[in-house]
C-alpha cells in the first residue's frame, strides 16, 4: 500500500471528482473550456500546456532527486556504522599488539630495527583507520586514495 500510496489518493480524489460531477450535475469540462475561452482575449491559454508540462517535469525531477538523496544518506548511514566497527576491532587488535611489544622490549638481544619497524608499521596503521573515518565523499575513489601510503600520494 505505501508503494501506492499516490495512486490511491489520485483515484480517490478522481472518483470524489466524478460523483460530486454526476450528483451536482456538473460539467466540468464545460466550465474548463469556457475559463479558457474567457483567458484567450489575454493570450494565457498558450501557456497552460506548457506550464503544465514544465511542473509534471518538475515534479518528476523532485522525486528522483529525493530518492537519490535517500539512497546516499543510507549510504553513509552505512558505512559510519562499518568504520565504527572497523574501529573497535582494530583498536582491540592494537592494543593486544601491545603486549607483543612489551615482550620484546623484555626479550634480550630483541632487534631494535624490527621494533622500530614494528612502530612504523602501527602508526601507518592507525594513521589509515583515521584517513578512513574521516572521509567526506563515499565513493569508491575517496576510499581508496584514503589508505594510499603517503609516500605514494
Amino acid at each position: 500500500m505505501k508503494n501506492y500510496r499516490l495512486t490511491i489518493l489520485g483515484l480517490v480524489i478522481s472518483t470524489i471528482t466524478w460523483v460530486v460531477t454526476i450528483v451536482f450535475e456538473l460539467d466540468l469540462f464545460e466550465r474548463m473550456h469556457g475559463v479558457l475561452e474567457d483567458v484567450e482575449e489575454y493570450e494565457i491559454d498558450e501557456l497552460i500546456i506548457p506550464l503544465f508540462i514544465f511542473s509534471f517535469f518538475t515534479l518528476a525531477d523532485s522525486i528522483r532527486r529525493r530518492r537519490y538523496k535517500t539512497v546516499e544518506l543510507e549510504k553513509i548511514k552505512i558505512y559510519r556504522a562499518m568504520m565504527a566497527s572497523t574501529h573497535h576491532i582494530l583498536n582491540n587488535f592494537l592494543n593486544q599488539m601491545q603486549l607483543f611489544k612489551m615482550t620484546a622490549d623484555r626479550t634480550p638481544g630483541f632487534s631494535p630495527e624490527v621494533l622500530s619497524l614494528y612502530e612504523e608499521i602501527i602508526k601507518e596503521a592507525s594513521s589509515q583507520i583515521e584517513d578512513l573515518g574521516n572521509i567526506t565523499s563515499i565513493s569508491e575513489s575517496e576510499i581508496e586514495n584514503s589508505i594510499l601510503p603517503k609516500s605514494e600520494e
